[in-house]
């Protein structure tokens, strides 16, 4: 072959790999450790499974590091086709008129079938507006509590018996600690599990306008009898020394995983971690609840994340995005997720067909938190939709903390955090009115 030949063929060979070269999907995410390794697998799977698309996983740091870096790379004009986003930084997305692409949206301009009502209704109807879902469910969890069996032995408790409500909750406390125990009961994420899912799991609004999602004119509501109730309540337990404060975040989760403490309320994706690192026998229940409150149990609030698809891309690119998403929502790959994390399956069809392969019999505990989710939500508890919300969350934690060193009294510390976080829900009305 002669060298004009030579470079023809190299010609076609390079045109014809640029035609079937696939297109690329950047997804920028915050999952670390076991987490981000589940990730690049998820990723690899759907390339393998077709190959005109390639989804790309990159860490971006923590939900706040990624989100900030997703802002200023739009600006610049580069920013990841899909955004993993805290459910705290749900309101914040939606009213980002640009920024970002409704998944309703992308789904249907690419032909994909999409109905949303396969999805997990407490799951898929925080992401959710009138038109249809906005994010698309990735990494939800709720919060429930994990309990000692063994300290619930040694207290002359029944190991399979733990607290159904708070008023159970007091007399089991009381005999734990009378056992000899420095911690009867401690939590993770107090805002999320004493004041948002405590909102939800007795149908009450944590805010009006059903907790935001009736217009960003929404004011908070925490401050009302039965919060104030509930804080008292922990407020003398923590006297009593039932109740251990450990921290605004996950920090509590140490205390209970070296036998320290006999119960703790917080996160479903815990159970991995309990389960690895407990030297001890360990149940999993249903967030405790006031049996005196007409209409509880309801349902708890999820925690974790969504993905976002972000505006201003290629209509191919869009297309990838929603092949992937069909990927991610079909039962094997979605039940897989949900049994390697522990996050919640996020379509029914992925719980049922967990359910059916005895994934739960030979985990008991597993299906709690997806028992508390898999139920019809209220107006009042279908979540939160509040703006600027992650700092609104931060509020409620100092004052809570103000509670628990009796600086304040719960009255005055949920008063306070009404009118701290009402300012802040006021500033992100102003700023968005324009784009309701």
């Amino acid at each position: 072959m002669n060298l004009k030949k030579l470079v023809a063929a190299g010609m076609l060979a390079t045109i014809a790999s640029s035609a079937y070269a696939a297109t690329e999907i950047s997804w920028w995410h915050s999952m670390t450790g076991a987490l981000g390794e589940r990730v690049n697998a998820l990723a690899d799977d759907f390339n393998k499974s077709q190959s005109d698309y390639k989804v790309v996983p990159v860490y971006k740091g923590t939900y706040d590091e990624s989100m900030a870096a997703a802002i200023a790379a739009y600006r610049a004009g580069n920013a990841p086709d899909i955004l993993q986003v805290f459910e705290v930084g749900t309101a914040t997305m939606i009213y980002a008129k640009g920024a970002v692409k409704p998944v309703y949206e992308v789904m249907h301009q690419a032909g994909e079938k999409f109905d949303q009502n396969a999805y997990v209704p407490a799951v898929a109807g925080y992401y959710s507006t009138a038109k249809g879902m906005m994010s698309f469910p990735f990494n939800s969890s709720t919060t429930i509590m994990f309990y000692n069996k063994d300290m619930f032995a040694k207290a002359g408790l029944d190991p399979e018996k733990p607290p159904a409500t708070w008023q159970d909750f007091v007399g089991m406390a009381a005999k734990i600690k009378a056992s000899g125990a420095s911690c009867a009961y401690t939590t993770t994420w107090q805002s999320w599990v004493h004041l948002e899912s405590f909102s939800t799991w007795h149908n009450v609004e944590l805010a009006s306008k059903n907790n935001g999602f009736g217009g960003l004119d929404a004011r908070l509501k925490l401050n009302s009898p039965l919060h104030v109730r509930h804080i008292e309540n922990l407020a003398n337990w923590a006297k009593q020394g039932y109740f251990t404060y450990a921290g605004r975040k996950d920090e509590a989760n140490a205390k209970f995983n070296a036998g320290e403490c006999a119960m703790i309320t917080g996160s479903s994706s815990a159970y991995a971690d309990i389960r690895k690192n407990a030297k001890f026998k360990f149940g999993v229940a249903a967030l405790p609840y006031y049996n005196d409150v007409p209409g509880a149990p309801q349902n708890t609030v999820i925690g974790g994340a969504s993905l976002w698809v972000m505006g201003g891309k290629k209509a191919d690119e869009y297309k990838g995005v929603a092949k992937f998403f069909t990927y991610l929502s079909k039962p094997e790959v979605a039940a897989k997720w949900h049994q390697d994390t522990g996050y919640l399956p996020v379509t029914k069809a992925a719980y049922e067909l967990t359910k059916q392969a005895g994934f739960y019999e030979r985990n008991p505990g597993t299906d709690v938190a997806v028992k508390q989710m898999i139920v019809k939500t209220t107006e009042k508890s279908r979540g939160l939709r509040l703006g600027n919300y992650a700092q609104v969350r931060t509020v409620f934690d100092e004052e809570l903390e103000n509670v628990w060193t009796g600086k304040k009294t719960p009255k005055e510390a949920l008063d306070s955090a009404v009118k701290r976080g009402d300012e802040l829900l006021v500033r992100f009305e102003k700023a968005n009115k324009g784009n309701q």
